[in-house]
């Protein structure tokens, strides 16, 4: 199904903060948004998830706000922050103060959680994928709140971007609250969530061409960009990790955005 009106393409970089030192996921930043990349993301983790798992690796949100000042155009964000590692108003209020520091520039993408290592080292209860995805629910509107509340208020209305597919709850939520989908498999996985997706926003009343359709990307976008595309996905996210950070497939997609947008 071809989406009548697209949005504009975006790419994304995740710059995992696995096995580098800060000093080379800086550079890498920075040469990023010199390439011309829209959002560069990070994970919320507290160990790496490929190779050596006692490697390098950094905290999420002390980054962003390193980020928000070390970079100047680029959006900024996770992908996703885990919803059990932080009390949501205080979640709020850091994601208030590091729009602030952006001049308006992040993204706050959160979902349930699911790496069981993050939990048992750090001390957090893993219970049940079930449990997890209500508490999501449950803080959701409490971040919301927050929000409203918070002096000063953010600079925009911050967007959301919720990750994860489970098409009974996930996809719920992400029709009740956020402003980008990020999903996850091939095509034809994205095409029929997308769909259960559309679904949940017309049980709610809510036009779904107000959520962004996102997705990583693995290989180059001669190979699956049309075909997401004309799924009507439109933020597309390349991958990198240390310690080499080869940017080869982001410029491959920000060259084939420049030709979509064009």
């Amino acid at each position: 199904m071809t989406i009548p009106e697209q949005r504009p393409v975006r790419i994304g970089l995740q710059l995992q903060p696995q096995h580098a030192d800060y000093g080379k996921i800086r550079e890498t930043a920075a040469q990023a948004e010199e390439l011309g990349v829209d959002i560069i993301f990070n994970w919320d983790h507290f160990s790496p998830l490929t190779g050596d798992p006692d490697g390098l690796h950094f905290e999420c949100w002390t980054m962003l706000g390193a980020w928000a000042e070390s970079t100047s155009r680029v959006e900024i964000g996770a992908l996703v922050t885990c919803n059990s590692y932080r009390n949501p108003e205080l979640l709020a209020d850091m994601a208030r103060t590091v729009d602030h520091i952006s001049d308006g520039r992040l993204i706050l993408g959160i979902g349930a959680g699911w790496f069981e290592r993050d939990y048992t080292e750090y001390g957090y209860e893993f219970g049940t994928a079930g449990r997890r995805l209500d508490d999501l629910a449950e803080s959701l509107p409490r971040i919301e709140a927050r929000l409203g509340k918070l002096n000063p208020p953010p600079t925009r209305r911050i967007p959301v971007l919720i990750g994860g597919g489970g098409e009974k709850k996930t996809l719920r939520l992400v029709a009740r609250h956020a402003d980008i989908w990020h999903g996850f498999g091939d095509a034809e996985v994205i095409e029929r969530k997308a769909a259960i997706l559309r679904g949940h926003c017309a049980d709610i009343g809510r036009d779904p061409a107000e959520i962004e359709l996102s997705t990583a990307v693995r290989s180059g976008p001669e190979e699956v960009g049309p075909k997401l595309r004309d799924l009507g996905v439109s933020l597309f996210t390349a991958h990198v990790s240390g310690p080499d950070h080869d940017l080869t497939l982001l410029r491959d997609w920000i060259a084939w955005r420049d030709t979509q947008n064009s």
